[in-house]
């Protein structure tokens, strides 16, 4: 085990914390959902059937959902990190809404990430104030 997920496995965490090797399969699970669903929008854009605006919130989740690991397990920086969690939940729930009107099913196939990304966000937050 590498030193970044000592450090994290040392922070203090709620009891409701779930096991550490849930994140992998909920993960992959979701990222097959967040390929389909915003790879349609990314189409969708490429194909000037929606705006950049559209688009835009998806583009954001993705870049904040791919910069927390490094976050939170490089720079082991608790704030910071529930400061991107909480950009990663408004950037979905963002997106969400503004493609809802285009692609319903859009919307309905990342109700398990907004489900997933709340949780996560309570957690984040939680450690955080457990850790301060």
């Amino acid at each position: 085990m590498n030193r970044a997920y000592t450090w994290y496995n040392s922070l203090i965490k709620p009891t409701w914390a779930p096991p550490q090797w849930l994140f992998g399969p909920v993960w992959t699970v979701l990222y097959i959902l967040i390929t389909l669903s915003f790879g349609k929008v990314f189409i969708m854009l490429a194909q000037d059937q929606i705006s950049f605006m559209i688009a835009l919130p998806f583009i954001l989740n993705l870049v904040f959902n791919f910069i927390f690991t490094p976050i939170q397990f490089r720079l082991k920086n608790n704030l910071l990190a529930a400061l991107d969690i909480l950009l990663v939940l408004a950037m979905l729930i963002w997106a969400m809404i503004l493609i809802f009107p285009i692609a319903p099913w859009i919307t309905y196939i990342n109700i398990p990430y907004l489900l997933w990304v709340s949780f996560a966000t309570v957690l984040q937050l939680t450690i955080t104030y457990l850790n301060r």
